[in-house]
């Protein structure tokens, strides 16, 4: 005993050196515990996940033949293209409204002005979504095809739809003060040339101001021209022919009738006017031609018995005074 205390006493220090290894070996113990727990828990988690999806899979191997039923079919391209082309019509026509309507013309120049930018985006929009078109509903489109044609088709709706709206608000804001008043007269032309109460020379004569009117305003498309003489053609009788248009700045003869609509057809809108000297001419020369007529002498002109002074019986300028 008393050696192992003289050791002891000797060599004490001996004790941390111990003491660390029997830490280590505590603490080495401990980490293969909690790694052999964390294990267990693991092979657990793994076991249940394994379930879990076992389970997915028996209900997903009924869900698709529930969902395959209750699902709606989706819709055939070829009533997809069946609409656009619809849609692609109902434009175009709303479009032709203005382009063959002179009266439109005059309304809203700016649908007709390619010079506007909100037009000139609708004619962009309209010439893509005519060449992407397709021929007939036979045509087999791809996937892509008829999105980038439903595409254009939206773009053309969208885009006329703003030029519209904006030439509606213009209106002939655009012009000047002349250049309205020959709008003005332009469609008091317009109307008198397809009036069925006129007569066919102020048929004609209208639609010939008309054009002058127009001439250097408003660009009026062939389609536009060829449907307003249609117009004035149904208004004539059978076998008359429209004169050729006008150059700006020819005198036109009077329309016949100045007592008639016509008259209003003036440059700056004012009726002629008629002096007195032809009203007096006009009903003479209409009493002598109903005096021919009904075989009676022409009456005597009040500028001929100032010419020709007839002596009185009785008078002192005769021959037998």
């Amino acid at each position: 005993m008393d050696d192992f205390w003289q050791f002891a006493g000797s060599y004490w220090w001996l004790i941390f050196p111990v003491m660390g290894v029997l830490g280590g070996t505590g603490n080495a113990w401990r980490r293969n515990a909690r790694e052999r727990h964390e294990r267990r828990l693991e092979i657990v988690r793994a076991k249940a996940e394994i379930k879990s999806a076992q389970a997915g899979m028996r209900a997903a191997g009924r869900a698709p033949r529930v969902a395959a039923s209750a699902a709606p079919p989706e819709p055939d391209r070829s009533e997809q293209l069946e609409k656009l082309l619809a849609a692609h019509d109902a434009v175009t026509k709303r479009w032709l409204d203005y382009e063959l309507d002179v009266a439109k013309l005059i309304a809203f120049p700016a649908m007709s002005d390619g010079r506007q930018p909100l037009t000139a985006a609708f004619l962009r929009a309209k010439k893509v979504a005519d060449r992407l078109r397709p021929a007939s509903l036979k045509v087999k489109l791809s996937a892509s095809a008829l999105a980038e044609y439903r595409n254009a088709v939206t773009d053309f709706e969208v885009a006329f739809d703003v030029a519209e709206r904006d030439a509606r608000r213009l209106r002939d804001s655009t012009f000047t003060a002349t250049e309205r008043k020959r709008l003005d007269t332009a469609k008091q032309l317009l109307s008198m040339a397809t009036d069925q109460a006129a007569t066919p020379a102020e048929r004609q004569v209208a639609y010939r101001r008309v054009r002058e009117e127009l001439d250097g305003l408003i660009s009026i498309p062939d389609g536009a021209i060829e449907v307003l003489e249609k117009k004035v053609a149904l208004q004539l009788p059978a076998g008359a022919v429209l004169p050729p248009p006008v150059a700006a700045g020819a005198v036109l003869p009077p329309p016949v009738g100045q007592g008639s609509p016509a008259a209003v057809a003036t440059r700056d809108g004012s009726p002629p006017s008629v002096s007195a000297a032809d009203s007096a001419s006009a009903g003479s020369s209409a009493s002598a031609g109903r005096s021919a007529s009904a075989g009676e002498p022409p009456a005597a002109d009040a500028s001929d018995a100032a010419r020709w002074p007839v002596p009185r019986r009785g008078s002192a300028a005769g021959p037998h005074a």
